[in-house]
């Protein structure tokens, strides 16, 4: 798999994801949960392949790490292979970094199927408690973080309230109380050598997740899920000064657009200095892009 040329980008999206594999039927629980989400977050969200989001971000001059959940046991509705976005990776190396999703409840399973896919060049890996159904600090899944953390890869965990679920019944069955970044807290004290991010800004749970940030020197932030026109005061504060070098461009695409995320960054008052670290020196950083 090949690299990106940092001279040729302007940014790098942290936070995307492939929504439909063209050689699956639809899946009916998320074209449910998808329209549900559509109405959170204001819009008809597009369902694209990994490969319609290379072709999209490289019109943009901007790379995306992409993923997929596999949240079967939590939701019930059937995974995009990882393989799938491999695929897409390799054919678009000067764009896409490939992360992959496996389900913490599939215990040994798990451990090897995260193994193999290492093998097989994935970046990282990502974790989304609310819909996987599962507390991040149980021991029970250690096994897999360290898998992860001995390649050296990222852990990246959906943090704060989340938009699958929200507006129908019982909130689709999504508890939220397992995106508490705390509970992240316990998995980097773990792990120093576990790079983490916490995903989004982590409504009801901000203070918490910039204090896990400027705590612990491998927790990073993304700043992926809001428009930034939504950021609270003190996520702006803290971008700007202590955690100027670990805050991460993500939109969540395609839930919401990077065409709409950096329109509305670009009015924040964020420090010249700043700008170019969010937008993609951090990111470069993390990832370890030549």
């Amino acid at each position: 798999m090949g690299s990106i040329d940092l001279d040729a980008i302007v940014a790098i999206d942290v936070h995307t994801h492939a929504e439909r594999d063209p050689s699956q039927p639809q899946d009916p629980v998320t074209a449910e949960v998808l329209a549900a989400a559509g109405q959170y977050f204001g819009g008809e969200p597009v369902q694209p392949t990994a490969q319609e989001v290379a072709d999209y971000y490289r019109e943009r001059r901007i790379a995306a790490v992409v993923f997929t959940v596999d949240d079967e046991a939590g939701m019930g509705r059937r995974r995009i292979s990882n393989q799938t976005v491999l695929e897409a990776a390799r054919a678009n190396p000067d764009v896409l970094i490939p992360f992959a999703s496996v389900d913490p409840h599939k215990g040994k399973l798990a451990v090897r199927e995260a193994r193999e896919l290492i093998e097989a060049g994935v970046r990282g890996f990502k974790f989304h408690p609310n819909t996987q159904a599962f507390w991040p600090n149980d021991h029970a899944y250690y096994p897999l973080y360290g898998v992860i953390a001995s390649a050296g890869l990222v852990a990246l965990f959906h943090s704060g309230t989340t938009g699958i679920g929200a507006g129908m019944p019982g909130g689709g069955g999504v508890r939220l109380k397992y995106s508490n970044p705390m509970c992240v807290d316990d998995v980097a004290a773990d792990f120093p050598e576990l790079d983490i991010i916490l995903a989004h800004p982590s409504f009801p749970w901000q203070d918490e997740a910039l204090a896990v940030a400027v705590h612990k020197p491998n927790v990073f932030i993304d700043l992926s899920g809001w428009s930034p026109k939504y950021f609270p005061e003190n996520l702006i504060q803290y971008t700007n000064t202590r955690l100027k070098h670990k805050m991460l461009f993500g939109s969540d695409y395609p839930l919401i657009t990077p065409d709409r995320w950096l329109a509305d960054f670009e009015k924040l008052p964020i420090k010249d200095e700043v700008r170019p670290l969010v937008l993609k020196d951090n990111a470069a950083r993390l990832l370890r892009l030549p």
